[in-house]
């Protein structure tokens, strides 16, 4: 029992000294992470954290990602919006929720779903073809049922329920 003791020790010693990183080392790894995708302040903190560097540091570091450019919270979130809408269907709920599980200030959130919120007819129309889809999909006979699952997957989706309600209601009557 001793022998898997001191093998997980070892094994967790040297799994924590590859993480610690110098200051230095962090900055350049996140200019190339930030380089190939947008990046939000909270991701690069929360690798710096993992990498074992300290509060101080993390702040200069994060001061000098945003001073050179490889890191800005509104050009990430209006990147974040657009391919959430777009390419993964999200509704305005469940992008808010992504914004603010990578760090984004509550009021940014707010500037950048506007947009969402003003495009209410373009939603419903997005909604109504994901739910068509997911219908056909469906193998259930049971309308009630239908209905549930189609007013479920709408939800997940992050819709308002007004929306999947109504959206459901077209979709089973075509």
């Amino acid at each position: 029992m001793r022998a898997i003791e001191d093998e997980r020790e070892e094994r967790d010693g040297k799994e924590s000294r590859q993480r610690v990183k110098t200051p230095n080392k962090a900055l350049q790894d996140l200019m190339r992470y930030a380089a190939r995708a947008e990046r939000s302040s909270g991701d690069a903190l929360r690798l710096m954290r993992r990498w074992g560097i300290g509060e101080v540091d993390r702040r200069q570091i994060l001061e000098k990602l945003q001073r050179q450019h490889f890191i800005d919270d509104e050009r990430f979130a209006e990147a974040y919006v657009r391919e959430k809408t777009r390419l993964a269907g999200w509704g305005i709920h469940k992008i808010r929720a992504g914004l603010r599980m990578k760090g984004i200030a509550p009021a940014l959130i707010e500037r950048v779903t506007q947009v969402l919120s003003d495009q209410r007819p373009d939603n419903k129309q997005r909604l109504a073809e994901l739910l068509a889809r997911k219908r056909r999909s469906l193998k259930e006979a049971d309308v009630y049922k239908v209905k549930d699952k189609l007013i479920r997957f709408g939800m997940s989706r992050g819709f308002d329920y007004e929306d999947v309600a109504d959206v459901v209601q077209q979709v089973l009557q075509d």
